[in-house]
């Protein structure tokens, strides 16, 4: 089937002094507060708050004040959604199902989920990939149908390297990759740092809890916070306490050559700190240093995969496949980074995503160099 192309511990306090009129060299000083600006348009940092090492943030009466449990639930969907779509190596898989876990029928999938919710992966995708997303759980099944078959050009079914084993359709697509690396883009990080963190979510009320007799002690903005965090998918300690997937794996994947675990977990943490103690400067720093970064983890999780590729070619056709698929879907995942931060438009991802061609098997060491360097290029 031919791919379709739809295209940061501080537990101190944390405090400085400095200026915003002209001639201020310091823009990312924290603590700044429009209340102390003075007459003459300078200021003074009085501001002092406190910044947790956890996620875990509560009111003056020690309530806690987090919660993205919807986050939790799609997460959760996504997992084992993906279970099922890789049983696909093993036996033949239905796209009903897949559609059902999707849209969560019935709250629990259709009955795929181990669990119940109210909630759903599909409607929070970005809509332009919903149909996408759709037909890759086609083309899988439709590859899964020859799981007993060994995968050549032209031929789906299963290749072997080492330990693992991987579906493949015709064309060398795993689109098992393509699944969930772009769900990962197309709703988490969509939603994240499109939708939670745009204006729409956060310029809305922070003095009062949404309903505190019912255990609500969160503000709208404090929640809309929270469930950008949720979408990140890490345990509140992290990287104390590793992810073991999802983005959270692909943060800690890159830490050595981005420090990606601490700009990510800092920011989160300081941005939630600033919106509790009413400092929205803080928070929209935090929130471009998570955009920038969230954005930065796709692009060398690519360029990883691409490397990979290259090594692997003609020697290993499982991991060529294999990683080539994983490094096609998360430069597609370049095209949810917001536009106030990104590196690439639409149209340069979707070139890139064209110069992958339809067949994966036919490309070549050429157009494995020419990808990278236009993603190094950019980043």
């Amino acid at each position: 089937m031919k791919l379709s192309i739809y295209i940061f511990a501080l537990a101190a306090a944390v405090s400085a002094t400095g200026c915003k009129k002209k001639g201020c060299t310091d823009p990312t000083a924290l603590n700044y507060s429009e209340s102390a600006k003075k007459d003459d348009g300078s200021c003074s940092y009085s501001t002092t708050y406190a910044v947790p090492t956890t996620y875990n943030f509560t009111n003056g009466a020690g309530n806690s004040t987090v919660n993205y449990s919807g986050q939790t639930d799609r997460l959760n969907q996504l997992r084992e959604l993906m279970v099922y779509v890789k049983s696909g190596k093993d036996g033949a898989i239905v796209a009903q199902n897949m559609d059902d876990m999707f849209v969560n029928t019935g709250g629990n999938g259709g009955g795929n989920f181990s669990f119940t919710s109210t909630k759903q992966l599909k409607d929070k995708c970005f809509s332009l990939d919903q149909t996408l997303i759709e037909n890759y759980f086609d083309s899988v099944a439709l590859a899964s149908i020859s799981f007993a078959s060994a995968a050549s050009n032209g031929q789906a079914g299963t290749l072997t390297t080492g330990a693992s084993e991987y579906l493949f359709s015709a064309n060398g697509v795993e689109y098992a990759q393509l699944i969930e690396k772009i769900t990962m883009g197309a709703v988490f990080q969509y939603q994240a740092l499109n939708v939670y963190f745009g204006d729409s979510k956060m310029n809305v009320d922070n003095t009062t809890a949404v309903d505190p007799a019912n255990g609500l002690y969160y503000t709208t903005m404090q929640h809309h916070w929270d469930e950008a965090f949720g979408y990140f998918g890490v345990p509140v300690d992290f990287p104390t306490t590793p992810a073991t997937d999802l983005w959270g794996k692909y943060s800690n994947s890159q830490d050595a050559a981005l420090s990606s675990n601490a700009v990510m977990m800092d920011n989160f943490l300081k941005g939630r700190a600033a919106i509790d103690n009413l400092n929205l400067e803080d928070r929209d720093v935090a929130i471009a240093n998570i955009r920038e970064m969230w954005e930065k983890i796709a692009a060398y999780q690519a360029m990883v995969y691409l490397d990979q590729a290259i090594a692997s070619f003609g020697t290993d056709n499982a991991k060529f496949l294999h990683v080539t698929s994983e490094a096609y879907a998360f430069i597609y995942c370049l095209r949810y980074a917001p536009v106030e931060t990104r590196n690439m438009t639409t149209q340069e991802v979707a070139d890139v995503i064209a110069a992958f061609g339809d067949n994966f098997w036919e490309l070549s060491i050429q157009d494995l160099n020419a990808i990278k360097a236009s993603i190094d290029a950019k980043y």
